[in-house]
Parts: structure tokens; sequence; C-alpha cells
């Protein structure tokens, strides 16, 4: 099948516009928004020391970054960085410095951030010290910046089911009481479909039942990662989801009961699920009229945060202004916050649409 693709400038009045929508960003890894440059200085403050074929030096391992050949690449280095993660301030500082950063750069209004406490466990790290320090930089981003927050905890599916119970005992003050938002199911897909977790995902739901459910499927799985993780473990929202497109009965599903899919683009690039953006399936979605949001997943691995998908996806796609007030709506409705966060930001929304629907018509 040959695509015939245009490119669309992105002039600065289409960037300031694509920064200026409040955006809410579903799917990025707190520990993916590691940087380099942090690595290096908590790995110097910890007296950590990295691998013998680790990059050496910022530059080198940004380059090393730009090169990964697939997804268990990207996460061999990925838990490397997670080994410089020590105390409550080394969770704070990693946040803290994603937060800093897209409020500043992105326009991000509301996050709902992921964690993988089990890279951090088995290292001997007690699971408060991790949820404190990212607490403290979510109620600061609150705040300081105006950003709204969820934590989301992930489970890493490589590991057995019985590690996921252990770790939602290890958790379970903090998923009574709130201060853990909702579940998540990460790492290697392929080879760990989600009815593996169906006892973890009933039990979490046991312990609070407001909790909110979520999990990675349909990026390297197929189309039945999607419907199973709707119907084994429960989940309203699907991370990725983009191999959706190979079930039109799922598409119709999805559309009907409003599952919103938290896409990545430039990480779908990076772990060569595509090899161009253009590939990613927005147009059926919209067609098919599937809720989806824009995210970043490990921007400090794959080159982009929030804006840099959204400019990605404008030189690819060249939507529209409705297009664009659609996706946003979407992703706003989608969001695991009140009603009133959510009026605020459609009022936000609505505020930008009409400042730019004559400068960019």
């Amino acid at each position: 099948m040959t695509h015939t693709h245009q490119h669309h400038e992105c002039s600065e009045t289409m960037r300031s516009f694509l920064k200026a929508l409040p955006k809410c960003e579903h799917h990025v890894h707190l520990e993916g928004t590691l940087e380099p440059e942090l690595l290096f200085s908590l790995a110097k403050r910890n007296n950590i020391t990295l691998p013998d074929h680790f990059p050496k030096s910022k530059a080198e391992l940004t380059e090393r970054y730009n090169n990964f050949s697939d997804l268990q690449d990207f996460l061999n280095f990925y838990y490397i960085g997670c080994a410089v993660l020590l105390s409550e301030d080394d969770f704070f500082d990693l946040a803290w410095s994603y937060f800093e950063r897209v409020a500043v750069n992105d326009g991000l209004a509301h996050s709902e951030a992921f964690f993988d406490p089990q890279s951090h466990t088995e290292r001997g790290i007690d699971i408060s010290v991790v949820i404190k320090g990212f607490k403290r930089a979510c109620v600061k981003a609150e705040k300081e910046l105006g950003i709204s927050t969820k934590l989301i905890m992930c489970l890493l599916r490589h590991l057995p089911n019985e590690h996921g119970l252990q770790t939602i005992d290890q958790a379970k003050e903090f998923i009574v009481n709130g201060d853990i938002h909702a579940l998540g199911l990460d790492s290697a897909e392929k080879p760990f479909p989600p009815e593996l977790f169906a006892e973890c995902y009933a039990k979490v739901k046991e312990l609070n039942p407001e909790i909110n459910l979520t999990a990675h499927g349909g990026e390297e799985g197929d189309h039945t990662y999607v419907s199973n993780s709707l119907d084994l473990l429960k989940t309203t929202r699907v991370d990725h989801g983009v191999n959706s497109v190979q079930s039109e009965e799922l598409l119709k599903r999805l559309s009907e009961e409003r599952v919103l899919l938290s896409v990545c683009p430039m990480s779908n690039i990076k772990l060569q699920v595509f090899q161009n953006i253009h590939e990613i399936p927005l147009n059926t979605f919209l067609e098919f009229d599937v809720p989806f949001s824009l995210n970043s997943d490990d921007p400090a691995y794959f080159g982009g945060y929030i804006l840099d998908n959204y400019v990605a996806v404008h030189e690819n796609f060249g939507f529209k202004l409705p297009v664009w007030e659609k996706i946003v709506k979407n992703s706003i409705h989608g969001s695991w916050c009140h009603q009133e966060r959510k009026d605020e930001m459609l009022a936000q929304l609505a505020k930008v649409m009409e400042e730019y629907s004559t400068l960019l018509e």
C-alpha cells in the first residue's frame, strides 16, 4: 500500500495555537522523563556506578536514545536509569523537573502520570518513598503551576501476577486514600496478555471501588489485547491502542463506550511500531469517532514532550482547527479529574479557539 504523504509546515502562529491548547497528558511515565543531565547528577549524588557499557556523557547518552531498535532495547536503558532513584527527594526532583518543563514549554493543563513501583521495590526501596516523592511534586505542580494531576500506579507485565499482588498490598494505604488514582499495566506487551493480571485488577477494585483502571494494549499486541483489557481487566481506557484498527467491531465499540486511547506518536516511531507518523491511524479513529489523546510516553528517551507530539501530528496530518478542537475536547472529557476542572479546561479551550480562529483560517 503506498501512502501519498504531504508535509504540512508548522508556522509560528500554528505552533503558538498548539501550545495554547489546554492539553491533557494521559500517557507519560515519570521514570521516562529522566533526562540524561538529571540521570548523571543523581548517579553522582547517590554514588551509583553505572554499567561499563553505559554511555559516559550526556551527548553520548542522547545519541544512544536516538537509536533504539525496539521496545526491549529501550526498556534495558530505562531500567538502568531507574537505578539512580533512591530517596524521596530523588523521586520528587524527577517529577518536579517534568512538571516545570511542561508548564513552561508545552502548555500542559492536566497530567495523569504513570509510575512503576516494582522498578524500585525490587531494588529494596520502600513503596512509600516512591509515592510520597511523586505526590509532593504533584501537590507543588497544582499549587505553583496550575497543572492538575493524578498518579497512576503501573504493574510491570513481565513480572508474575503474584508480584503484582504483593505490590498492591504494599500500596494498599495509598490505594485506599486515593493518592493512587488509577491502576495501569506496562512494560513488554507481547508475551504477557492482559488476562494474566485479572486478579490484580479485581483486588485493586475491592480495595477502592472508585479507582480507575487502564492498561497498555495494542501497541505490540494485536487488537485482542485491547478488547481483553476492557473485558477481562474491566479498564475504561487503553494506552496506545493503535492496533484497534485491525477490528472494525472494536472501533465501533470504542466509539460507543467512549473508551479513550492514549496515543503516543513519537514513541510509536522510536520503537518501530510505525515507520512514519502519518501511518498512525488517527484518521481512522476520527472517522469512527474513537476518542484519543496525544501523549509523550517516555519523553526523555523518545526526544519529544507533549507539544512536540502535537507539532509532529500537525506536520504529518495538517488537521484543521475544528479537528484539533475535537481532539482536545475528547482528551478533556476522557480525563479522570472532577467536572469542575473539566469545565475550566473546556472554557480555556473555547477561548483559544476564539482567539485563533481568525488567525488560522
